[in-house]
């Protein structure tokens, strides 16, 4: 198998509803968002030539609209640093936890729809940032299923001796990385991701990965995950 390495983004700052679980939110970034995604095009310049690498010509982001904003931003300014990106694909397989029927309702709302359907027990508490739950709903996913699926995309989206690149979301990305063997199970909790900033990641010959670049966010004890 030949080496392949991925620089892979959490998306910018972005116009989020509050007490949302992140998940499928349609909204744009904010100003701040767009000065984070092209700041990050800097950052990853400058890993590249540390690293003396250079970047596939495409990139990959998911179907959110912030992702997909990231990412065409990330590679205007990549491209005026002297980079060739030839295209950018979106795909399902970045996309964040998924919560299916119950998208983009807020806690509050989802914990109330689960205390009014006899099917289902309550919730556990704080089951938003429980790796493991899913909930009983048609087409939700668990933050480990998410970060399987992102894997997976990472596993088979790379280019031999290339760098490519993908923005999706924070926990999907954590999840991801924890069955890559590059995070352990207490790293999931403790770390967060900067918005728009990369991480660099090497797939090696052996199957295995290692961790070349960049720096996780150490998150405030009891502070609440976000995507």
């Amino acid at each position: 198998m030949p080496k392949s390495y991925h620089a892979f983004f959490r998306h910018g700052a972005y116009h989020q509803w509050a007490d949302v679980p992140s998940a499928r939110q349609p909204w744009a970034l904010s100003d701040e968002g767009i000065q984070q995604a092209r700041a990050g095009a800097r950052i990853l310049h400058d890993m590249l030539v540390e690293q003396d690498l250079m970047l596939a010509p495409v990139a990959f982001c998911s179907h959110q609209l912030r992702a997909w904003q990231t990412a065409d931003l990330l590679i205007a300014a990549l491209r005026d640093l002297g980079h060739e990106i030839t295209d950018l694909k979106e795909t399902s397989a970045l996309a964040e936890r998924g919560l299916g029927s119950a998208a983009n309702l807020s806690v509050a709302q989802i914990e109330q729809a689960l205390a009014a359907d006899p099917r289902h027990d309550a919730p556990p508490n704080g089951w938003k940032s429980d790796s493991d739950y899913c909930l009983p709903l048609e087409g939700a996913e668990s933050l480990m299923m998410a970060g399987a699926r992102v894997a997976t995309h990472l596993e088979h989206g790379g280019r031999p001796d290339r760098v490519t690149i993908h923005v999706g979301h924070g926990a999907s990305f954590r999840h991801a990385c924890y069955h890559l063997g590059l995070l352990s199970r207490d790293d999931i909790a403790r770390f967060s991701m900067f918005h728009a900033r990369p991480s660099l990641i090497c797939h090696e010959t052996d199957g295995t990965w290692r961790y070349l670049a960049g720096a996780w966010k150490i998150r405030e004890p009891k502070s609440e995950p976000k995507d």
